[in-house]
């Protein structure tokens, strides 16, 4: 295993990055200048979101935390992640402080302790259910808290842990379901709503257990830079259609889930040209580029 491997799988505190981010910025994040309709409509964004060893990464943690400051405080927040397909869309917990959902195992015991106690969000849960719910009732999903695809990148972006948020769940895996559902919720950034998808560029760890696999951080680049490419020419039909038309798509990706949110993005932004890299890197062979598109 790789140096980097033992510094965030075992490091001297758990954690420890992420606590020494909070302490280090938490008076600037709750200071952070509020979205106002002058601003014009929020981006929407696509999170490689990571496990509980991204809390022991400082250089991501920083770069997800300079990310949520180049942009206005949002009103709210609308997620969608990769760790929650249920049919039809339903929606998570809204009530002010609403537990996390730790959908994890394994790991150190810290990482289930973790709070992120964000405000009520009853207004942005009735607004999505009119959206929503035109043609199918939404359910809501009351004790459901916000699952680690949400609430790993939320407390590095916004720590302050000030901006209500609720999850929406994948209706399906199906990349133009997403593609649709992003559609519905465009509105919501002129109303200073950051919607968020919530992935990994690429997503396959068998490096991890298969040291002999060392062909699949060129696979996974591979796929990354396709993905870029297909974005910068607004091609929306090789983006949906990933499994055919994408290099190694089976190896970046040998399940659909944590690919699919970046459809939801991709419908809810205006012109994916404009999209542009707040992260670009690789981690443990694969890519955790995130994306930011207006």
């Amino acid at each position: 295993m790789t140096t980097e491997a033992v510094d965030l799988l075992n490091p001297a505190v758990q954690a420890g990055a992420y606590d020494d981010l909070l302490a280090r910025v938490l008076p600037q994040a709750r200071a952070q200048r509020a979205w106002e309709q002058s601003d014009g409509a929020l981006p929407a964004l696509f999170v490689s979101h990571g496990a509980p060893p991204v809390l022991n990464d400082p250089q991501w943690l920083e770069d997800l935390f300079t990310w949520g400051q180049s942009m206005p405080k949002p009103r709210a927040i609308v997620v969608v992640s990769a760790h929650w397909e249920n049919a039809p869309v339903a929606i998570s917990g809204s009530a002010a402080g609403t537990p996390l959902y730790y959908d994890y195992s394994g790991f150190h015991p810290r990482y289930y302790t973790l709070k992120y106690p964000t405000p009520d969000a009853t207004d942005l849960t009735r607004r999505l259910a009119g959206i929503l719910g035109a043609t199918t009732p939404v359910h809501q999903y009351t004790n459901r808290g916000l699952d680690h695809g949400a609430f790993i990148p939320l407390l590095a972006m916004f720590p302050a842990a000030d901006v209500p948020v609720v999850q929406l769940s994948m209706p399906s895996l199906d990349p133009a379901a997403l593609l649709v559902l992003g559609q519905k919720l465009r509105v919501l950034r002129d109303e200073g709503v950051l919607i968020i998808g919530s992935g990994f560029m690429t997503h396959n760890f068998d490096a991890l257990r298969n040291p002999g696999l060392a062909d699949q951080s060129a696979q996974a680049a591979a796929f990354d830079a396709w993905a870029v490419d297909a974005l910068a020419h607004g091609d929306i039909d090789a983006l949906t259609d990933y499994r055919r038309k994408a290099p190694a798509a089976d190896i970046a990706h040998p399940t659909a889930d944590h690919y699919v949110p970046l459809l939801l993005t991709a419908g809810a932004a205006t012109d994916l040209r404009t999209a542009t890299s707040a992260i670009d890197r690789m981690w443990f062979g694969n890519s955790i580029r995130s994306l930011q598109i207006a």
